[in-house]
């Protein structure tokens, strides 16, 4: 979620660059898959690093859009409110359930589940890989795996960070405007801070460049 604009097109440009490129990859998808740019999305995905498969997936989010430049700073929290919770960009802030970003920004919450479906995600260093999410079993856990052997460290951008906190202990006990501006910028893969009254539950983000589907 990179802040300034210039940092912004860049980055747009080049993931829209590399999901170019991905259709003259080979070896990514098999010889029956097509594969679909669109507009950069962003997964909030929880899971072990290391891990080329697994379960959980139905805690995972989507931001179809990238919640950076549609975040709120910390220090324009009281105009938040003054608003109602609504934010510039539309978003309705969550006084019970709210994210930060890498840079002390206040993001609407992604879109819970994420939709099955087979996603072409990167990190942006040196791996793209097929993500498939499955639906939902009966037990309603929801599979996932990356394929040619990629783990969910490779494909997780590590300079965008992202953590959600809900209260502690009464519902008013966690607030942003308990955040510590001096805490950020957070380092790339590093921890999101603490804030005090809160429970924080650190995301992995992940970049979408596409979709792969059946020819």
């Amino acid at each position: 979620m990179i802040l300034a604009a210039m940092h912004t097109t860049r980055r747009r440009l080049s993931c829209v660059l590399l999901a170019t490129g991905l259709l003259m990859l080979p070896g990514l998808v098999g010889a029956e898959t097509v594969i679909k740019p669109i507009p950069t999305q962003f997964i909030a995905a929880l899971g072990d690093p290391g891990a080329t498969s697994g379960t959980g997936a139905e805690s995972w989010g989507l931001w179809p859009e990238d919640p950076g430049p549609r975040g709120v700073r910390l220090s324009g929290y009281e105009a938040l409110k003054a608003e109602g919770g609504v934010a510039p960009a539309q978003w309705k802030f969550d006084g019970s359930d709210w994210w930060l970003e890498e840079h002390g920004l206040i993001m609407e919450q992604p879109e819970f589940p994420i939709p099955p479906g087979r996603y072409v995600v990167t990190g942006g260093r040196e791996v793209t890989a097929v993500l498939t999410v499955h639906p939902k079993g009966d037990d309603g856990v929801q599979h996932w795996e990356l394929d040619n052997g990629a783990t969910l460290y490779d494909v997780t951008h590590l300079r965008c960070r992202s953590a959600r906190y809900t209260p502690a202990t009464s519902a008013n006990s966690c607030s942003p405007a308990k955040a510590q501006m001096t805490a950020f910028p957070v380092a790339p893969g590093g921890p999101m801070p603490p804030v005090e009254g809160c429970n924080k539950q650190d995301y992995e983000v992940l970049i979408v460049i596409g979709m792969a589907v059946d020819d």
